[in-house]
């Protein structure tokens, strides 16, 4: 490995203490004085070879004042009814079962037998893979080389990967409902880039106006999306086929008794300010609906918990305390409970998921750094990617004990557990519907 990827893991409060900011992060505030002075009117001209908009941005006031769409749900609502254990759509049926590793600091992915254990191959990637992501129709997975500036497809009945399409920055992935559009969270370029599900072709693109967007998840009727943006501690509220930015919801505001305070939070030993804009003192990672469709949830890697936010109203509800590095949400197979990582405390809460209330605590054995994942198709497994340990963990969901760790190489990220129930992907791991 040459000396130019070697880098720690992108973020989090261990970056400080084993070696210098991550290539991602450095990129990222090297575009901030570049992106602001875009600022102004929308504009849906894009080249894609410069990796920049022809025209404006979205101001932030204007995106606030808009107004919020509305959503409806019933007591019986399950979004995630067609996900229960064993629903495996006919692609999916027809893949092999494995777990895929992106591991962004030695920039490759490994591929898991789920049955042995062990590690059965490897292969190169570009510069930093963040995720693996199952394609809307189920038949690719997507391998995100985010500084490598394309998307690597995988054929999961075969589990072997395919030529490079050229993508600029691939941080995340995301499709809409209807399976017409890709989104492509190009986070340091301050967009959202709207692209073809099959070829990856650019259709247009919808400028963003905060830092670091990067997970989402869509309400129970899917005719929007809530995005978070980590570095600018907001949350956007965006138009399902990714045409405009509805509204603003801007965390760092917000202080509520029994969570912790935005100056505590700045205050904090380890804390993750590495890539946070000036005033920001809330960190939001990744989203989801409640499976009753009434809340998006938002993990917060600085604030050390959840964000509660109406889905009907878009208001903030609550805070949910869970532990420090708040990073992945994930529902169980039965939609009965929630399972967050806790990156940086080395645990998993577990939420009830009608009343959000705590019920469990799973604790490492020893330490470690819990990411992203994903849920065995059987529901009996939690799969965690160890940030900043080089290690894989299996959670039992029954017991919550830690039944393996499997050692992988530098900076484990978004894994990808296949094949997952449901009848398409929304995106990220796995955000079935």
């Amino acid at each position: 490995m040459s000396a130019a990827r070697t880098r720690v893991p992108r973020r989090g409060p261990r970056a400080t203490s084993v070696g210098r900011a991550s290539t991602r992060t450095l990129a990222v505030l090297a575009t901030v004085t570049a992106a602001a002075l875009a600022l102004g009117a929308c504009s849906s001209s894009v080249d894609d070879t410069a990796g920049t908009p022809t025209k404006g941005r979205p101001t932030a006031s204007s995106a606030t004042r808009s107004t919020p769409p509305t959503t409806t749900t019933s007591a019986t609502t399950n979004v995630y009814q067609h996900d229960a254990a064993g629903m495996l759509a006919p692609a999916a049926a027809a893949a092999r079962r494995l777990v895929y590793v992106p591991n962004t600091m030695s920039n490759t992915v490994q591929v898991i037998d789920p049955k042995t254990y062990t590690v059965i191959r490897r292969f190169s990637t570009g510069r930093e893979p963040q995720h693996v992501v199952p394609s809307w129709d189920l038949k690719t997975l997507w391998v995100n080389d985010d500084l490598g500036n394309d998307l690597i497809p995988i054929d999961p009945t075969t589990g072997r990967q395919g030529k490079r399409v050229p993508v600029v920055d691939p941080y995340n992935l995301y499709f809409t409902p209807n399976g017409k559009h890709a989104l492509v969270m190009a986070e340091r370029l301050r967009r959202i880039d709207v692209r073809d599900p099959q070829t990856m072709a650019l259709q247009r693109s919808l400028p963003v106006p905060c830092h670091g967007v990067n997970h989402a998840d869509f309400s129970a009727d899917q005719s929007f999306f809530v995005a978070s943006c980590e570095f600018s501690g907001k949350l956007l509220v965006i138009d399902a086929d990714a045409t405009k930015v509805r509204q603003v919801i801007d965390l760092n505001a917000i202080t509520t008794p029994g969570a912790t305070s935005p100056h505590e939070a700045m205050n904090m030993p380890g804390s993750p300010k590495q890539g946070l804009m000036p005033g920001a003192s809330a960190m939001p990672q990744d989203v989801r609906l409640s499976p009753d469709g009434r809340w998006f949830l938002a993990a917060d890697m600085l604030r050390n918990g959840v964000w509660v936010i109406d889905a009907k109203t878009l208001k903030f509800s609550r805070f949910i305390q869970t532990g420090m590095g708040a990073h992945g949400i994930y529902p169980s197979r039965d939609a009965t409970r929630l399972y967050v990582s806790n990156r940086d405390a080395g645990t998993i809460t577990v939420l009830d998921s009608r009343t959000l209330a705590k019920v469990a605590l799973w604790t490492i054995p020893g330490g470690g750094s819990p990411d992203m994942g994903g849920v065995s198709a059987d529901g009996k497994e939690l799969w965690m990617s160890g940030r900043y340990n080089g290690v894989v963990y299996v959670f039992d969901t029954t017991t919550g004990q830690v039944t393996h760790k499997i050692k992988v190489d530098s900076g484990p990220h978004g894994l990808c557990v296949w094949p997952q129930p449901g009848r398409y992907s929304l995106g990220h791991t796995g955000n079935m519907r």
